[in-house]
């Protein structure tokens, strides 16, 4: 197998863009709540586009970290696509919050589907690799980056739910909760990224 490494500097930056992200989407749930009408609409695309790209960059600038001995390109279009689905994923995510209520039933469907949907983004950016031959994986590392997301979605979720409601010290809990879920974002992508292996003689292309 080809043995990859990683560069520390970017690393650090996917973790900073990871927290910030969350740290976007805790504040946005609260602008959402506060809208009304035709501008619930307008704050929930925007969110999911800013949330969207911040939780797509993390996954991106943690694959431009990692390094292997050969040259590496990306495909396009599945580079897109799982922008795309970073995007949905979020406004979804930003939509269910927002609901008057959030019921346990429906807060575990809705982290199985942001779940998915933060996993399909990853797993689609690796794909558009497009290495010769295919990126070998894991299952059991694959399992766990999939429950991380899942728990982690839920993490976020209810937490968001909690804190549309508190007024004191909003930025400090904002603040600690999204270093908190930007972790758990970052060990989701980085165990998926410890799941991929690269036969000796892959070609990327």
């Amino acid at each position: 197998m080809l043995i990859g490494s990683y560069t520390p500097s970017l690393v650090v930056i996917s973790a900073l863009v990871a927290i910030l992200a969350a740290y976007t989407a805790l504040d946005l749930v609260g602008r959402i709540i506060s809208a009304k009408g035709r501008a619930v609409h307008v704050w929930i695309a925007g969110g999911a586009l800013a949330m969207g790209v911040g939780s797509w960059s993390t996954h991106f600038i943690g694959m431009l970290a990692f390094v292997l001995p050969i040259d590496l390109g990306y495909d396009v279009p599945l580079v897109m696509l799982s922008l795309l689905i970073a995007i949905l994923s979020a406004g979804f995510a930003l939509w269910l919050v927002t609901q008057p209520q959030l019921p346990a039933v429906q807060l575990g469907l809705g982290a199985l589907l942001l779940g998915l949907g933060i996993s399909a983004m990853h797993y689609t950016g690796m794909a558009a690799m497009r290495m010769q031959p295919g990126i070998e994986y894991t299952p059991w590392l694959v399992a766990c980056s999939l429950i991380i997301g899942i728990a982690a979605s839920a993490a976020a979720l209810w937490i968001a739910f909690r804190l549309r409601q508190q007024r004191s010290r909003i930025y400090l809990t904002r603040a600690s909760v999204a270093l908190m879920l930007g972790m758990a974002v970052i060990g989701m992508h980085y165990t998926g990224m410890a799941a991929a292996g690269f036969v000796d003689g892959s070609v990327c292309g």
